[in-house]
């Protein structure tokens, strides 16, 4: 009787130390992908500030424009080359992970030589106020792109607090390059100035992975991954691609003003749409390790996720409408009266969208490629439409309100895809995992 309660008993506390030591590393490797996202959107809130007040709101919209072109070039490389690393190699043993990390990092290395190329010639073309950013944008795209395929390494591998110190880089390299740009006073010099600082990030990410990219087994990997690739790409760029759309339409019915006081107020939520921005570099990876290991557990991981940065962008929303005007002319300059107008409307797309993030970050986990696609499309269709109709109606402000409502309809897609595919998930529990 003594040996079968030993037997019996022993296993439990084991097994309860295992799921403790399990939710510590869960919560670390969140804990850092939050310090990452911290500083990254400070990093972006930074520059946005620091140009708009530099530069007034008519050349801050051309900053906008090439900022969100930057957007579109880096979720085609996120879609092709990044994502399938982190849906597939995260958490599998370190030779897997350097080499898929030295494939996947080679391919967006590849990806921005060749849409830089692009961004330039089309920047030589176009003159004028938006042809030099454009054509700065390509030349530094590359780096942008090598920059954030790192993050995405380091997360795969659970190592967020390397991303956070390649941010931190970044960072600290801004400071003197924004300066310097200042004194030359013009959008393509504060272009390369943010670019610049990326490329020293990059090559600190080099430096922290030792791992060197391989651009000549960039096919090869966009070929292997393809099945993932080619629907995340879509998703990636219809989402970008949406955002795209409504800042040069909004520009064509309202003015370019229009476009600044739209990202002056993003400028205000930055901490939130940088977190969405990089969502998967933390949420993805770590959905994909609680598939793997307690698949029942994901439905609720994915409703904490969205809910939790619902509340907190509803709060920093609340937060924002307190503020005296005095303190939004310091931050903001003359942008400051434009974008205060859109608070509320921007406030609760934002938080639409962190709610329908948990859903998305748990199709990706599933490689529910045709269901996130599916998603992405609706809320991307309801995105241009709701921005472009409102703008057409109520100019800045209406466009504000339909992307509110069309942010909140499309996050209600977004759950009823995880819905159904974690239904089918039950039925038929085989995700794909590799580690070659």
């Amino acid at each position: 009787m003594t040996t079968e309660g030993e037997k019996t008993t022993t296993p439990a506390a084991p097994a309860g130390g295992t799921r403790r030591t399990a939710r510590r590393a869960i919560v670390g490797r969140l804990s850092w992908g939050l310090a990452d996202q911290a500083a990254s959107s400070m990093t972006n809130f930074a520059v946005g500030i620091y140009v708009a007040r530099a530069l007034g709101l008519t050349a801050f919209g051309v900053f906008s424009l090439a900022w969100l072109t930057y957007g579109v070039v880096l979720n085609v490389a996120r879609g092709l080359a990044t994502d399938p690393l982190v849906v597939r190699f995260s958490g599998v043993p370190d030779a897997s992970w350097r080499t898929a990390a030295a494939r996947s990092s080679g391919a967006a290395l590849g990806i921005g030589a060749a849409l830089g190329a692009v961004c330039l010639l089309v920047g030589l073309g176009l003159g004028g106020r938006v042809g030099p950013a454009f054509a700065c944008l390509g030349v530094v795209l590359p780096a942008l792109l090598l920059q954030d395929a790192w993050r995405f390494a380091f997360f795969a591998a659970g190592a967020g607090q390397k991303a956070f110190a390649n941010d931190l880089v970044w960072g600290v390299a801004l400071v003197p390059a924004m300066v310097v740009a200042a004194r030359v006073g013009n959008v393509a010099a504060f272009v390369l100035a943010w670019g610049s600082s990326a490329a020293v990030a990059a090559g600190y990410g080099c430096v922290q992975s030792g791992i060197r990219p391989r651009m000549t087994q960039a096919r090869g990997w966009l070929r292997e991954q393809r099945d993932l690739g080619y629907r995340y790409l879509v998703e990636n760029v219809s989402l970008s691609g949406a955002s795209q759309l409504r800042a040069y339409g909004l520009g064509a019915i309202a003015g370019v003003g229009a476009v600044g006081a739209v990202r002056g107020a993003e400028l205000l939520l930055g901490p939130f749409l940088a977190l969405l921005m990089g969502l998967s570099l933390v949420t993805v990876a770590e959905a994909a390790r609680v598939l793997r290991r307690a698949p029942h557990r994901l439905a609720r991981f994915c409703l904490l996720l969205g809910g939790g940065q619902a509340v907190a962008a509803l709060l920093w929303g609340a937060a924002l409408l307190l503020m005296p005007d005095r303190v939004g002319e310091l931050v903001l300059g003359g942008v400051w009266r434009s974008a205060s107008e859109l608070i509320v409307p921007a406030t609760l797309g934002v938080a639409g969208a962190g709610l329908g993030s948990g859903a998305a970050a748990g199709l990706r986990a599933l490689a529910a490629a045709r269901r996130s696609l599916r998603s992405q499309l609706f809320a991307s269709a309801c995105y241009v439409g709701g921005g472009l109709g409102g703008a057409a109606v109520a100019g800045t402000v209406g466009s504000a309100w339909g992307v509110a409502a069309a942010t909140v309809s499309g996050s209600a897609v977004w759950w009823l895809q995880l819905r159904s595919a974690l239904r089918e998930h039950h039925h038929n529990p085989t995700p794909e995992v590799r580690t070659s």
